[in-house]
């Protein structure tokens, strides 16, 4: 084992001891948003693509769209085939929500944790998002604008279940 080897597995060690956390899968996680990141850069500025100016009406926009896209990817039981691989099944956590535990070691986990974690996933949505604003910005907008529209339905139809719970009415 070379010197800066055995440095780096005493470091590991001295973070975790019990060596549960995924780092070596967390360590591929973040190589792959970098990488990811660093070719749409590449793809922007080699396709002569202006950066946008958003104001507040497309950060809320977009982030009406990362919290109903985030939320679906890692909690909708439609989406749940995609999370298998990483999940076990624990049963309903919410309204037309899922809960389920990460299962497996290494990267394996690491995945699992991502796509379960609305905000891990969230970071991954608004970059990709972000990076369609830049790169296809009428048909982001239009996916932004229908998923805000979800977003702002999912809270009108909690607010009403809160309503009819209020005066008694099951209908």
């Amino acid at each position: 084992m070379t010197r800066p080897q055995a440095a780096l597995r005493r470091e590991r060690a001295a973070y975790e001891p019990d060596g549960e956390q995924p780092i070596g899968g967390y360590l591929a996680a973040t190589a792959a948003y970098l990488g990811g990141v660093g070719t749409l850069a590449v793809l922007a500025r080699r396709t002569g693509r202006a950066l946008p100016a958003p104001g507040p009406w497309d950060v809320a926009l977009t982030a009406g769209a990362v919290h109903r896209l985030s939320r679906l990817i890692a909690k909708d039981p439609v989406t749940s085939p995609l999370r298998l691989p990483f999940t076990r099944f624990r049963g309903a956590s919410g309204p037309a929500e899922l809960a389920e535990d990460v299962r497996g070691t290494g990267t394996r986990k690491a995945v699992g944790e991502l796509i379960t974690c609305p905000f891990c996933t969230g970071l991954w949505v608004a970059t990709a998002l972000t990076a369609g604003q830049v790169l296809a910005p009428a048909p982001t907008r239009l996916l932004c604008a229908g998923l805000s529209a979800l977003t702002a339905a999912d809270f009108l139809h909690f607010a009403r279940v809160a309503a009819q719970q209020a005066v008694g009415d099951d209908g």
